[in-house]
Protein backbone atom coordinates (compact mmCIF):
# COMPACT_ATOMS: atom_id res chain seq x y z
CA UNK A 1 0.00 0.00 0.00
CA UNK A 2 1.65 3.26 -0.99
CA UNK A 3 1.66 6.02 1.69
CA UNK A 4 1.35 9.97 1.15
CA UNK A 5 2.72 12.14 3.80
CA UNK A 6 -0.44 14.72 4.24
CA UNK A 7 0.18 17.79 3.18
CA UNK A 8 -0.94 19.66 6.63
CA UNK A 9 1.39 17.34 8.44
CA UNK A 10 3.28 19.47 10.85
CA UNK A 11 7.01 20.10 9.69
CA UNK A 12 8.90 18.63 12.66
CA UNK A 13 6.64 15.38 12.12
CA UNK A 14 7.75 14.56 8.80
CA UNK A 15 10.80 12.62 9.80
CA UNK A 16 8.06 10.14 11.39
CA UNK A 17 5.32 10.35 8.63
CA UNK A 18 6.19 6.44 8.11
CA UNK A 19 3.73 5.38 11.28
CA UNK A 20 1.44 7.57 9.98
CA UNK A 21 -2.18 5.15 9.94
CA UNK A 22 -3.66 2.56 11.25
CA UNK A 23 -1.82 -0.84 11.75
CA UNK A 24 -2.51 -4.57 12.56
CA UNK A 25 -1.46 -7.61 12.99
CA UNK A 26 0.25 -9.84 15.44
CA UNK A 27 2.33 -10.21 17.95
CA UNK A 28 4.55 -12.42 21.21
CA UNK A 29 5.23 -12.00 24.72
CA UNK A 30 7.59 -14.16 27.38
CA UNK A 31 8.81 -12.57 30.19
CA UNK A 32 10.32 -14.70 33.48
CA UNK A 33 6.76 -15.66 36.25
CA UNK A 34 4.30 -14.94 33.34
CA UNK A 35 3.14 -17.68 30.72
CA UNK A 36 4.24 -16.91 27.19
CA UNK A 37 1.24 -15.26 24.81
CA UNK A 38 0.49 -14.34 21.79
CA UNK A 39 -1.97 -11.07 20.71
CA UNK A 40 -3.74 -9.63 17.87
CA UNK A 41 -2.63 -5.67 18.25
CA UNK A 42 -4.64 -2.75 16.17
CA UNK A 43 -2.18 0.76 16.46
CA UNK A 44 -3.07 4.27 15.31
CA UNK A 45 -0.63 7.09 14.75
CA UNK A 46 -2.79 10.03 13.67
CA UNK A 47 -2.30 13.69 13.65
CA UNK A 48 -4.39 16.60 13.58
CA UNK A 49 -1.65 19.51 11.90
CA UNK A 50 -0.03 20.28 15.81
CA UNK A 51 3.42 18.95 16.44
CA UNK A 52 2.86 15.46 17.89
CA UNK A 53 1.27 12.30 16.63
CA UNK A 54 -2.09 10.85 18.94
CA UNK A 55 -0.35 6.97 19.82
CA UNK A 56 -3.21 4.93 20.64
CA UNK A 57 -2.89 0.57 20.65
CA UNK A 58 -5.34 -1.80 21.85
CA UNK A 59 -4.98 -5.94 21.49
CA UNK A 60 -6.42 -8.80 22.02
CA UNK A 61 -4.99 -12.38 23.71
CA UNK A 62 -5.22 -15.14 20.99
CA UNK A 63 -4.42 -18.78 21.27
CA UNK A 64 -1.90 -20.53 19.07
CA UNK A 65 -4.44 -20.36 15.90
CA UNK A 66 -4.65 -16.50 16.36
CA UNK A 67 -8.05 -16.65 17.60
CA UNK A 68 -9.32 -14.33 19.90
CA UNK A 69 -9.54 -15.31 23.84
CA UNK A 70 -10.02 -11.59 25.44
CA UNK A 71 -9.59 -8.71 25.88
CA UNK A 72 -5.19 -7.41 26.72
CA UNK A 73 -3.17 -4.04 27.09
CA UNK A 74 -4.25 -1.15 26.01
CA UNK A 75 -1.94 2.43 25.95
CA UNK A 76 -2.12 5.81 24.40
CA UNK A 77 -0.29 8.28 24.57
CA UNK A 78 1.56 11.61 22.35
CA UNK A 79 4.79 11.50 20.02
CA UNK A 80 7.03 14.54 20.31
CA UNK A 81 9.44 15.77 18.10
CA UNK A 82 12.27 17.39 20.72
CA UNK A 83 15.74 19.24 20.05
CA UNK A 84 17.12 16.19 20.56
CA UNK A 85 15.02 13.34 18.98
CA UNK A 86 11.82 12.32 20.26
CA UNK A 87 9.26 12.29 23.37
CA UNK A 88 6.44 10.22 24.18
CA UNK A 89 4.36 10.26 27.02
CA UNK A 90 2.16 6.90 27.55
CA UNK A 91 -0.72 5.83 29.95
CA UNK A 92 -1.49 2.40 30.19
CA UNK A 93 -5.08 0.69 31.17
CA UNK A 94 -2.75 -1.41 33.86
CA UNK A 95 -1.94 2.22 36.07
CA UNK A 96 1.42 2.71 34.52
CA UNK A 97 2.24 6.29 32.97
CA UNK A 98 5.69 6.65 31.10
CA UNK A 99 7.89 9.31 29.76
CA UNK A 100 10.43 7.89 26.84
CA UNK A 101 12.75 9.61 25.31
CA UNK A 102 14.24 8.37 22.36
CA UNK A 103 15.72 9.07 18.49
CA UNK A 104 14.92 8.93 15.37
CA UNK A 105 16.88 7.10 12.32
CA UNK A 106 15.13 7.11 9.20
CA UNK A 107 12.72 4.12 9.05
CA UNK A 108 13.65 3.51 13.02
CA UNK A 109 12.45 5.03 16.36
CA UNK A 110 14.79 3.81 19.53
CA UNK A 111 12.68 4.88 22.77
CA UNK A 112 13.40 4.04 26.07
CA UNK A 113 12.11 5.26 29.73
CA UNK A 114 13.10 8.34 31.73
CA UNK A 115 10.35 7.85 33.71
CA UNK A 116 7.91 5.54 35.23
CA UNK A 117 5.16 5.95 37.63
CA UNK A 118 2.66 3.18 38.73
CA UNK A 119 -0.86 3.53 41.26
CA UNK A 120 -0.22 1.19 43.96
CA UNK A 121 -2.41 -1.35 42.48
CA UNK A 122 -0.25 -1.47 39.04
CA UNK A 123 2.80 -3.92 38.90
CA UNK A 124 6.24 -3.41 39.55
CA UNK A 125 7.68 -1.86 36.73
CA UNK A 126 11.34 0.46 36.49
CA UNK A 127 12.35 0.62 33.03
CA UNK A 128 11.49 0.00 29.40
CA UNK A 129 13.43 0.21 25.87
CA UNK A 130 10.99 0.11 22.55
CA UNK A 131 11.97 -0.43 18.89
CA UNK A 132 10.53 0.99 15.91
CA UNK A 133 11.46 -0.25 12.51
CA UNK A 134 9.83 0.06 8.94
CA UNK A 135 10.73 -3.03 7.05
CA UNK A 136 9.72 -3.87 3.28
CA UNK A 137 6.08 -1.90 4.62
CA UNK A 138 5.65 -3.39 7.87
CA UNK A 139 5.92 -1.79 11.27
CA UNK A 140 7.92 -4.55 13.19
CA UNK A 141 8.70 -3.77 17.31
CA UNK A 142 10.16 -5.13 19.95
CA UNK A 143 9.54 -4.03 23.52
CA UNK A 144 12.56 -4.37 26.41
CA UNK A 145 11.60 -4.21 30.24
CA UNK A 146 12.45 -4.31 33.74
CA UNK A 147 10.31 -5.68 35.80
CA UNK A 148 9.31 -7.29 39.24
CA UNK A 149 12.94 -7.18 40.12
CA UNK A 150 14.37 -8.50 36.61
CA UNK A 151 17.36 -6.85 34.73
CA UNK A 152 15.97 -5.66 31.03
CA UNK A 153 15.02 -7.86 29.27
CA UNK A 154 13.12 -8.99 25.94
CA UNK A 155 9.10 -8.71 26.62
CA UNK A 156 7.08 -8.23 23.38
CA UNK A 157 7.60 -8.33 19.85
CA UNK A 158 5.54 -8.04 17.20
CA UNK A 159 4.75 -6.90 12.98
CA UNK A 160 1.93 -5.40 12.12
CA UNK A 161 0.84 -4.20 8.49
CA UNK A 162 -0.59 -0.81 7.32
CA UNK A 163 -4.61 -1.18 6.64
Amino acid sequence: MAFEIPSDLHPSLVPVAWLLGTWHGNGKGEYPGTEPLSFEQEAIFAHDTRDFLHYFSRSWVTDDQGNRQGPGALETGFLRPAEEGLELVLVHASGHAEVWYGEIDGPRLKLVTDLVARTPTASEYTAGQRLYGLVEGKLMYAYDKAADGHEMQSYLWGQLERV
